[in-house]
């Protein structure tokens, strides 16, 4: 899923978007709850009429941000309270809390409120998150199932979260847990925060390989291209990453034949395509020094637009191959990881 943080993908359309094949973006809900508001989102007709946004939404429950502001927030049972990054205003997230404001935002899929905490963690710590995470994904699914759903449209769905840190029993034991609170969906938490890949594979493999495979498995916060297959073979059916943008807007921009540094004046005279395997309208019409003139010459916003286009679509490429006409495991896994390799070591030999 490409992010759309504040109800927009950075720098892109939602024409382009929805032209680069995307059938679901994310939304955050701690920025969209701080501005311009979940009751004034509501009052205007939900998210997707808002933003103007025909496919499908999913917002997260805004407990990652919040976390991250180690020095504005307090955790207790009740909820998380906290500051605005904006003025400074205080405010008290709830499981309840983070329901309703998603409710109100209308979009199809909503987190529930879970603990994060950082990685690596002593065992003690990941317990009590574990604990509490449980806790609010019990009362926020109480909560959620008193509510009447959006009039006249189809329902919203409501995931759970797996945390338990890298401790692989605790991540057992809290996919167990959330399976008797019974989603229609789970999603895999509190990874690729900073651990070896591998670890984060290993702990995705131990919650899979439990979780019901006619239920979406969403990996949160992951989507480097010389990663998307090993997560496709483990399973795992969402994944939204911000990084397309965020590369892109720094000038790196992953195609099927390795990065490319954009910036460097060995494309100055390249006059062959972004990506020659790519069928985005970026790739079919401009040319890589002209990309670079874009970049040298402060025409950020476009040149952003047309680095993100390609971007999106070459992680969206990567999953499709991965899911498309493979059913068995193993093979999905080697074909789809032959792909991402050859983009990881196209991109190390060009630097």
């Amino acid at each position: 899923m490409p992010v759309g943080t504040q109800g927009a993908v950075k720098a892109l359309r939602n024409e382009a978007v929805e032209e680069l094949g995307a059938r679901m973006i994310l939304g955050n809900t701690y920025h969209l709850y701080l501005r311009p508001g979940h009751e004034l989102i509501r009052k205007l007709g939900g998210l997707h009429k808002f933003m103007s946004w025909n496919g499908a939404i999913l917002t997260d429950s805004g407990g990652y941000q919040v976390f991250s502001l180690s020095e504005l927030r307090q955790v207790t049972d009740d909820g998380v309270r906290f500051r605005s990054h904006l003025d400074g205003s205080e405010h008290l997230l709830t499981p309840e809390k983070a329901v309703e404001i998603q409710l109100a935002l209308g979009s199809d899929i909503a987190m529930v409120l879970d603990e994060c905490i950082e990685t690596p963690a002593p065992r003690d710590k990941a317990e009590a998150a574990l604990k509490r995470t449980t806790e609010w994904a019990k009362r926020a699914r109480s909560y959620f199932q008193q509510r009447p759903q959006r009039n006249g449209e189809l329902e919203q769905w409501q995931f759970g979260i797996v945390q338990g840190a890298t401790f692989a029993d605790l991540r057992r034991d809290s996919a167990r847990q959330l399976l008797e609170i019974d989603f229609p969906g789970y999603a895999v938490g509190g990874l690729a925060v900073g651990e070896p890949h591998e670890v984060t594979c290993e702990m995705a493999d131990e919650v899979t390989t439990l979780l019901p495979k006619e239920r979406p498995r969403y990996l949160m916060g992951v989507g480097r291209p010389e990663q998307i297959a090993d997560y496709v073979a483990l399973g795992i059916d969402m994944m939204d990453c911000v990084l397309p943008t965020r590369a892109a807007r720094h000038a790196c921009i992953y195609t099927s034949e390795g990065r490319v540094l954009i910036k460097n004046a060995r494309y100055a005279q390249d006059q062959k395509p972004l990506d020659p395997n790519c069928t985005c309208s970026v790739c079919r019409r401009y040319t890589r020094a002209y990309l670079r003139h874009l970049f040298a010459a402060g025409e950020l916003p476009r040149g952003y637009r047309v680095w993100e286009s390609s971007e999106i679509l070459v992680r969206r490429s990567l999953a499709l191959r991965g899911r498309s006409g493979i059913n068995m495991r193993s093979q999905r896994a080697g074909r789809l990881r032959r792909i991402a390799q050859r983009i990881h070591l196209a991109g190390n030999a060009r630097e």
